[in-house]
């Protein structure tokens, strides 16, 4: 394709689907209202999976499936190309009570997943401190032994970089401020740095996509929710070796020591601050499960605005209305692990490529039946 495009927002799902349309051919532009990449995208955690995914709509678990997979070859690319590496690992997730150990069971089976029932002490210890130990406090816990997780930061670095090199430019700060439209086509943006015009233009704005959209938004159900997170540092590697998942609370391990536990999840609008109870809410829930935090400062404690959608599913795909208007946005908790496959599907529909699977449900948010 040879169109110009413009890409709002420079985030994961920005960034993903540019990467894409430049290797396509495409001329594309992103505007990014602050710094590329320093929104939601950077605060995530990076495991790549639904917490639980048994707990999700097939339309979540689908899409995360098939971006999760390509995720190995996505990653190796970048490295090879930009000389950053994502930090892409296959560390496995282990699930602690109370879960529905049937019904995790049952859709591990139904889609020939690996499950692995674990033992696993419902305390790390010095007294019983790895994964097979037995002791009178270990607990029954699912262990995914497939699941990965990939270093946000340096993923979204490794993307910038691959954006530059096939030609693509980013212009931060640059606050959309209307898209004018005229018959039913967008022909130009006002925005703090000036007019732009494109044959397409694409909204990836993450929490601020349905303002941007203005009366273009139609019904539309995206809203900022906060995450908070705290962050550990250990001298050497951490004292547990995969993800922990303990309903909806999460630990990560990385390779140079640092240790992430997330999230809350805080209807507060556009409210970015840091709280005291969430950073203690945090806190006394991870020691539970890792009691040598008890003796560790908190490292960093940061929030991010996830874009939320109803059920996590995203809107993918061509504004019912406006003809050049695509929207790749409202991936909720999991815009990282989502991100390849919503460019590949948003590519797909802007060139008429055969779709991977059924994507009638990412293409319902608009709500106007």
């Amino acid at each position: 394709m040879k169109q110009d495009v413009i890409v709002i927002g420079a985030g994961i799902i920005g960034l993903a689907t540019a990467e894409r349309l430049l290797i396509q051919g495409a001329k594309v532009t992103i505007l990014e209202r602050n710094k590329v990449g320093q929104e939601s995208s950077w605060a995530g955690g990076g495991i790549l999976s639904p917490l639980c995914p048994w707990d999700y709509s097939d339309a979540v678990t689908r899409l995360t499936s098939y971006s999760a997979s390509q995720f190995p070859a996505w990653a190796s690319v970048l490295r090879e190309t930009t000389g950053v590496d994502p930090e892409y690992e296959t560390c496995g997730m282990l699930v602690l009570p109370p879960y529905n150990r049937g019904l995790a069971q049952q859709w591990c089976s139904i889609r020939e997943i690996q499950l692995e029932q674990r033992i696993f002490p419902g305390r790390i210890s010095s007294v019983c401190n790895n994964e097979t130990d037995t002791c009178a406090e270990c607990e029954q816990a699912i262990f995914l032994p497939e699941t990965a997780q990939i270093r946000n930061p340096r993923l979204l670095h490794a993307l910038r970089h691959r954006i530059a090199q096939l030609g693509g430019r980013i212009i931060e700060n640059c606050t959309v401020k209307s898209l004018n439209a005229v018959d039913q086509k967008i022909q130009s943006i006002t925005s703090s740095q000036g007019d732009f015009e494109a044959d397409y233009i694409i909204i990836s704005a993450g929490a601020w996509s349905k303002e941007i959209l203005g009366m273009y938004a139609l019904k539309l159900d995206i809203k900022p929710i906060r995450g908070q997170m705290l962050l550990f540092k250990f001298d050497h590697t951490p004292p547990i070796h995969t993800i922990f998942v303990e309903n909806d609370l999460y630990i990560i391990p990385r390779r140079d020591g640092h240790l992430l536990i997330g999230s809350t999840l805080e209807d507060v609008g556009f409210d970015k601050q840091t709280t005291v109870s969430a950073r203690e809410h945090l806190l006394i829930r991870a020691q539970a499960i890792l009691p040598a935090l008890q003796a560790m400062p908190i490292a960093q404690h940061w929030s991010g605005l996830r874009p939320a959608s109803p059920d996590n599913i995203p809107t993918i795909g061509k504004h019912p209305m406006i003809s050049n208007l695509y929207i790749n946005s409202g991936h909720f908790r999991y815009g990282v692990t989502m991100a390849p496959a919503s460019a590949e599907i948003l590519v797909n529909e802007i060139t008429g490529k055969p779709q991977p699977f059924d994507i009638t449900p990412y293409q319902t948010g608009w709500n106007i039946s």
